[in-house]
Parts: C-alpha cells; structure tokens; sequence
C-alpha cells in the first residue's frame, strides 16, 4: 500500500522507482542500513542523532541534507527526525552525464573527503521548500513534459545545495593549527587522484610523500574520520561504479584499467565495498546509458 505520505513515478520500462518524494515523521524508513539503487537526498528538518555512513560516523542537528548515490551504506540513529526525501534512478537524472550542467558530482555525491551533507541556511530552506511544493504539484499532474519539468526542478534543487556545500566545506580548515597538515591532506588528495588506478595500498602514498605511514595514517583518521585504504578503495569504487554505469566495457577490462590483473579478485573487492558485485550494478543502476544519445 503506497505511503499517504509519499509520491512515485516508476519507470514504465523496467517498473523500477524513478522518482520519488517522500515526507516523514519519524526516523524508522532510515534507522536500518540501505543500500538503494538510487541517489537519495534526505532533509532531516527536525530532530538530531547519529549518521553512519561508509566507514564513518557523524553527529548531526535539524536542517541537515545528506546526499547519498547507489548502493553507498548508510542509517540514521536519532529521535523525533521529520524530513523529506528525493530518491531518484541515474535512468531519471543521471549526475554523471550531467556533470557540466550541475557539478555535484564531486561535492554532493562521491566525496570522499568531506562528510555527506551540509547545513540549510534559512534564505536556502525557503527556496528548497518551494522547489520540492513545485515537484509534488508535478508529480500529481501527468501532462505533457512532466518529466522534463520534474528534471529541471531536480537540477535546481541540486545546484543550489551544491553551491551551499562548496561554501562549507572550506570550513573544515578552520580546526587545523599546524599549517603542515593541510598540506599533506592536499597531497594525499592529488596523489591519490593522480594513482589511485596504480597504487592502491597506503605505504605508496606515505613513501610518496616522504612522511610516515604511521603519520600519514594518523592525520587522515584524524581530519578524514577514514584510514588512507578507505579513501584509496572508495575512490577506485567510485571509477569502477562509474564505468560500468557510462561504458559497455566488460568487467576484465575496467579492473584492468583499476589495476587489478585477476577480474575475480576486483570483483570480490568490488562486492566488499558497494555490497553487490559488478554485473548486479550494472543491471540494476545501468548500463551504457552514456551511449545512447
């Protein structure tokens, strides 16, 4: 029986969630782990409690965003939590083919350096509001273009919570005193950008930037809240995830390009991180969707 408190728009070609609005009262939809293949954006405006999210986990108050993609952990253990919830298929909007349009690619989704949400100004609830009353009055209205419409709202509610986050994130600076950490921070970032297909285990990265791995690895757990191979395996994740939702290519040949000569061992790898292996990614979040148009 569908929820009095939510809207779904499926897809008519697989019968699949396409869209979906949900309203909440209480945390009991998010107090058990999901693993969802679709991007959620949950909007806790009431109540606080306890995040755990990949290998991390955070406090947070009301007026909290978090931003959630395919098959990415995560649950909340907290009281009296009231919100609202967009779910939507990468079949809907897809976030990697629309990088240019929208950039949250990188700051809403698959951060792996900074925590999955951000804190909602009271100027940004109002237009947020407004923009999710606009989707509801969609989705009841089956006219010509509702989809169209529904994705244009979508690429303005993720753009202007993109731009929030961006303006907060540099605040995580502000808990450092040794100028030195930051810019080994930065460095373990670019480093790991530049050879995460080559190097996958911490000693590399700690002997690439002349520190210790003892150092290096305290100062990642400690800004981070995630030891280096947390971050160096949720970036070949994200790559892998992302091949396999934009190329036709076979499981073999990306962990090759990952780094991974046995296609059995990064599937197994695969399956440890985003709790489904790759072909069951693929099937159920897509395939080759970048080279149909």
């Amino acid at each position: 029986m569908e929820n009095p408190h939510s809207l779904t728009l499926v897809n008519p070609s697989t019968g699949s969630l396409a869209f979906k609005i949900l309203s909440f009262e209480d945390g009991s939809y998010f107090d058990h782990v999901q693993r969802n293949n679709y991007y959620s954006l949950i909007w806790i405006t009431e109540g606080s409690g306890e995040l755990k999210a990949d290998f991390s986990t955070y406090d947070f108050t009301s007026n909290s965003l978090f931003a959630f993609s395919p098959y990415q952990p995560f649950m909340f253990i907290g009281k009296r939590l009231k919100g609202i919830a967009l779910h939507f298929h990468p079949d809907f909007f897809c976030i990697h083919k629309h990088h240019a349009e929208v950039a949250c690619n990188g700051i809403l989704f698959n951060n792996i350096y900074q925590p999955p949400f951000l804190v909602i100004d009271a100027s940004t609830s109002a237009s947020l509001s407004m923009l999710i009353g606009q989707m509801k009055l969609e989705m009841k209205n089956t006219a010509l273009a509702q989809y169209e419409i529904l994705v244009s709202y979508l690429k303005i509610f993720l753009i202007t919570t993109s731009r929030l986050k961006a303006e907060q994130q540099p605040a995580a600076a502000e808990f450092t005193t040794d100028l030195k950490e930051p810019f080994v921070l930065q460095s373990l970032k670019d480093a790991i950008e530049k050879d995460f297909r080559k190097k996958h285990s911490a000693s590399e990265y700690a002997d690439a930037l002349h520190i210790s791995a003892k150092a290096l690895a305290k100062i990642t757990k400690s800004y981070f809240n995630k030891t280096i191979t947390e971050l160096i395996s949720e970036r070949i994740i994200i790559e892998a995830k992302r091949e396999l939702y934009l190329t036709k290519k076979t499981v073999k040949e990306i962990a090759y390009e990952l780094g991974y000569e046995d296609e059995h061992y990064f599937s197994r790898f695969f399956r440890t991180n985003a709790d489904v292996s790759p072909q069951v990614y693929r099937e159920t979040v897509g395939f080759a969707r970048g080279e149909v148009d």
